[in-house]
């Protein structure tokens, strides 16, 4: 091979297979809408430590993901090179919350429909998702479930700890309840009837009540 059919091989002929606007205006509406994806997750988001590096994650998935499929689309051969290449790559990081892997698979069908053209498809189609992410996720519970740690010393102190938490609250449910001797500890999940919460004073301050101990936590809850 000369230094001629170098310049003549079909790898400076995929040069021009994308032009340089279409490449400018998909790589923008990419960041537009991956940034947009990125707000709803900052909006959404219910967990206990919030992460900024995985939401520009997504801003990055979805520019990356259309960069890639550009290639693809414009070259078949490079399309079936691209399944090989990428069927090696392994990710080993743990997603933590469940609503997480909505938000990558938003973010890498984005950047598919873009690179694919379907710009009115990508636009209008995270418009919505994004508005029922919002309306959904950040929906008040009526019922704010919580859990009183509550220590007791005998049987009789229990159950009159017991019927004055029963009228305090809206529904108390015993999860556990472990006996040692001069101690009696209980799990109890319980709904507010309220936001006022002085029940746990007077509950801590009882005869034979050791500490009340009242703690919300996050899941999925029936009922």
């Amino acid at each position: 091979m000369t230094f001629q059919d170098i310049f003549k091989s079909s790898f400076l002929e995929n040069i021009t297979s994308v032009s340089i606007l279409d490449m400018a205006i998909a790589i923008l509406l990419a960041f537009g809408l991956g940034l947009f994806i990125f707000l709803v997750y900052k909006k959404t988001y219910q967990g206990v430590m919030y992460s900024s590096s995985f939401g520009v994650t997504l801003i990055a998935l979805t520019m990356i993901t259309t960069v890639v499929i550009l290639a693809v689309t414009s070259n078949v051969v490079l399309s079936l090179g691209m399944v090989g290449a990428l069927s090696i790559v392994r990710f080993r990081t743990a997603i933590k919350e469940p609503l997480d892997i909505a938000f990558l698979f938003w973010s890498i069908a984005v950047g598919i429909v873009l690179a694919a053209g379907m710009i009115p498809l990508a636009v209008i189609g995270s418009v919505i998702i994004g508005v029922i992410l919002i309306v959904f996720v950040n929906r008040k519970s009526h019922c704010n479930p919580y859990i009183v740690v509550l220590q007791c010393v005998d049987h009789s102190s229990e159950m009159q700890a017991m019927d004055f938490l029963s009228k305090q609250v809206q529904r108390c449910t015993v999860k556990s309840k472990s006996a040692q001797k001069g101690t009696i500890e209980l799990n109890l999940e319980i709904r507010l009837k309220s936001d006022d919460t002085d029940f746990v004073n007077t509950l801590s301050e009882m005869e034979g009540v050791c500490s009340a101990v009242l703690v919300s936590y996050n899941g999925d809850y029936m009922g």
